[in-house]
């Protein structure tokens, strides 16, 4: 049952508790499993891939299948129905025109005599995405981390994701005994991945394959930067190796804060905070409404579509934990309270969502009116999924072009402009101590020559 708040105080210290959901006791423990792992793939390469595999996943490899062939690449278009296939090419075909109009352009500027100054933007060699596995496929999260890359110009792209159907995405933990289960990778997954000229996949999950990828083994080449979602341990791996490679961001659970007031449709608030909590158990649905009314509905309207539910048990779970009503005052007071929680994703739901969305500053997308739900923006609309959590949206954005390219200054000096500035470095590097500096101005306008 989704609980409802309506003192201020209490639904602040709510929805800080919420965005705190991932912190636990466990977590050093967690973090110093994933060392471990780390350290034994840099270590022993493919053997260690192949090792935590069958030790994680259940899955027994021979080094020969840790990539995945040709043939079964070819098979899994003739298993993808027309339907699924022609979805996945609409979404590719809007995500790269989102996409295209973001990637940032180099420029010069010739504001003042003999000086001129700039950026370069320029693609990473190679990046990596890491697909989760678990009891569903992601072909979405293929299409929305490899579109920018190839936008930005990536010259190779490599994926890993785990084996199996039914495996858990490499939670390194274990996994039952329920026997040994398949390799195979869903065709929905591999057929995004080929569609955006993805042809190196491997079957890896987990810590083990940020680290594979971060650090390069024999059969998986070295990346310079790592994208996609994963499970807490894959948020770790990716935080551990960063410095060593670029990563998009260390995404947590997701979750979704709605606004309402009086003219939205409780069914769909409802539909809306489930097709949030049915992700994971830690996923967070939150409405802020200004109808006491509707929030009783709601909770009404919940425990009615979940009858049924394919995914009852988890969703069930993450609604108890960290499902929440709040009933305020007004829209000035759930925006504030938006703004404090900074949500992942952001639906406005009210009569006029342009005026509101004025005073939202912290949000990873924001989705506005009573026609678009989230799902708009997880599958199709163009704009990235893959956004900041657990507050990040403070001082984070969405994965896009930027996230696989970097900038470079442009500076060049004629001999008269180094001559007007040499008083001002020749003052500073005297400050700092560092005389070589300031010769390596004063011998230029000396005319020392000498080699």
């Amino acid at each position: 049952m989704l609980r409802i708040v309506t003192q201020r105080t209490e639904a602040e210290a709510e929805l800080k508790r919420i965005c705190d959901r991932t912190q636990s006791d466990r977590q050093v423990h967690r973090e110093a499993t994933v060392r471990e792992i780390i350290q034994t793939v840099r270590r022993q390469g493919d053997t260690a891939l192949l090792n935590y595999t069958a030790e994680f996943d259940r899955v027994d490899l021979s080094p020969t299948e840790l990539k995945v062939s040709g043939a079964e690449l070819e098979a899994a278009y003739q298993t993808v129905s027309p339907q699924l296939l022609a979805a996945i090419q609409m979404a590719k075909q809007r995500i790269e025109a989102f996409h295209r109009q973001r990637v940032p352009k180099g420029w010069v500027s010739f504001s003042e005599p003999d000086i001129v100054l700039g950026k370069r933007y320029t693609p990473v060699d190679r990046a990596g995405l890491y697909v989760p596995g678990g009891s569903a496929a992601y072909p979405s999260t293929v299409l929305m981390n490899a579109i920018p890359a190839m936008v930005a110009g990536v010259r190779e792209i490599v994926m890993a994701t785990p084996p199996g159907s039914d495996s858990q995405a490499g939670d390194n933990s274990q996994a039952g005994d329920n026997g040994r289960r398949g390799s195979g990778i869903s065709p929905a997954v591999l057929v995004a991945a080929q569609e955006t000229g993805i042809e190196k996949i491997y079957r890896v999950g987990g810590a083990q394959a940020i680290a594979a990828m971060a650090y390069g083994t024999e059969s998986i080449p070295k990346v310079d930067v790592i994208s996609g979602p994963g499970n807490v341990y894959v948020m770790l791996a990716k935080k551990q190796v960063y410095g060593t490679v670029g990563i998009d961001s260390l995404a947590g659970p997701s979750e979704v804060l709605v606004i309402a007031d009086e003219t939205a449709n409780p069914v769909y608030l409802a539909a809306d905070l489930l097709a949030q909590a049915e992700h994971d158990p830690l996923a967070a649905a939150i409405l802020l409404t200004t109808d006491y009314g509707q929030a009783k509905q709601v909770t009404i309207e919940v425990d009615k579509q979940l009858e049924g539910h394919p995914r009852r048990t988890l969703t069930e779970k993450a609604i108890a934990h960290y499902g929440l009503i709040v009933v305020v005052e007004n829209l000035d007071v759930a925006v504030a309270l938006s703004n404090l929680f900074a949500p992942e994703h952001l639906e406005l739901e009210v009569a006029n969502p342009w005026e509101v969305v004025e005073g939202v500053r912290h949000a990873g997308a924001i989705f506005m009116g009573h026609n678009t739900p989230e799902a708009v923006g997880d599958y199709i609309a163009g704009p990235n999924h893959t956004l900041p959590t657990c507050g990040a949206a403070r001082y984070a954005s969405a994965l896009g072009v930027e996230t696989f390219m970097k900038h470079s200054s442009l500076i060049e000096y004629s001999a008269e402009a180094l001559q007007e500035v040499s008083g001002a470095i020749a003052a500073l590097t005297e400050a700092e101590g560092l005389p070589s500096h300031g010769a390596s101005v004063r011998l230029r306008l000396s005319g020392d020559s000498r080699h």
